[in-house]
């Protein structure tokens, strides 16, 4: 008797970009050769993309979000409709290719594999570029004991099939990422705390925790329409790359290791991006930055809900199941 192929749930995020999530939707339909359904969360956009999406593709299901609720957030609520033994959680910027939803299933063959991240390169904007394909994620290293970052596998080298094998990697891309239900149950949802930025970073470390393995998977590709190169920072993404950098580690990281990266933090972090900012004169990033600081280190009921988040917090799969939105 054959195994039936099982059901996946692409999972996208769109906020104020239908054009850029019409794009996504297609590359499915046209590359996806097993069962699937397609999921979009609005994350409260200007004009809702509803209408317009369901106008192409009747299937899809659409749901519109009275608030943005962030990566997380937006995310979670299309695995609570969900019914796929796999989710694909893809940003709405990708596209998929042939035969890599196929590669990705494949790489599950092991029962403690609970997540696998394609090779993800930047999408081609010029003839130039599709001659050789540019990397954006081959896997991911650690997180700095001391500095609170880690380095992404690959980044901005040519595809020369330099990165055949696949290997578990410390962290999944949000960008694109398959996850086992099954591994929703004993690791939980993304935490809807950060908001933007280190959320699958969190995510991975309980995933890991609960004994899975994390799989970088190279026979299969994504591309990312993400600029390849590094556009100016704005204060919004300095505050929550500095707030949840430092929530991680209180979050994942052991007391003596958590005070190591804090003695970082204050006599060399702190006084070297606060001196950069001054002589720059990016003063609302310098605001946003010591806004962060304060976050974490100042008394609040938000900063303690965060730092006191536990795993038995977040719902079972049996409750993400019975709940349904309207």
């Amino acid at each position: 008797m054959t195994q039936q192929t099982p059901l996946v749930s692409f999972i996208t995020v769109n906020y104020n970009q239908t054009e850029l999530t019409l794009e996504l939707i297609e590359s499915i339909y046209q590359y996806t050769n097993v069962p699937f359904e397609i999921i979009v969360v609005d994350n409260a956009s200007k004009v809702s993309p509803k209408s317009k999406i369901n106008r192409i593709y009747p299937d899809v299901r659409v749901i519109v979000s009275g608030v943005n609720r962030g990566f997380a957030g937006g995310n979670n609520l299309g695995v609570e409709i969900s019914k796929g033994q796999f989710l694909f959680f893809i940003n709405n910027d990708a596209v998929i290719t042939q035969g890599s939803i196929n590669a990705i299933l494949s790489a599950f063959d092991q029962p403690t594999i609970g997540v696998v991240s394609p090779l993800i390169c930047y999408y081609p904007t010029s003839a130039q570029e599709v001659e050789v394909d540019v990397i954006q994620y081959a896997g991911a290293t650690n997180v700095n004991p001391f500095t609170g970052r880690n380095a992404i596998i690959g980044e901005k080298q040519l595809d020369q099939s330099q990165y055949y094998q696949s290997k578990p990697t410390f962290y999944a891309h949000g960008a694109a990422m398959m996850v086992k239900r099954e591994v929703l149950e004993r690791a939980g949802l993304m935490s809807e705390f950060y908001f933007l930025y280190y959320e699958e970073l969190d995510w991975c470390e309980r995933i890991r925790k609960a004994g899975y393995t994390i799989l970088f998977a190279p026979t299969a590709k994504i591309y990312h329409k993400e600029s390849i190169s590094v556009g100016k920072t704005n204060p919004l993404k300095t505050y929550y790359l500095t707030r949840n950098r430092i929530l991680f580690m209180a979050k994942n990281r052991s007391k003596l290791e958590y005070l190591v990266f804090t003695l970082f933090l204050f006599l060399l972090t702190i006084p070297k991006n606060s001196l950069m900012y001054c002589l720059k004169g990016e003063w609302q990033h310098l605001a946003a930055f010591w806004r962060a600081i304060k976050w974490n280190f100042r008394s609040n009921p938000e900063r303690k809900a965060a730092w006191e988040a536990d795993i038995d917090l977040l719902p079972t799969q049996e409750a993400i199941l019975n709940k349904s939105y309207a």
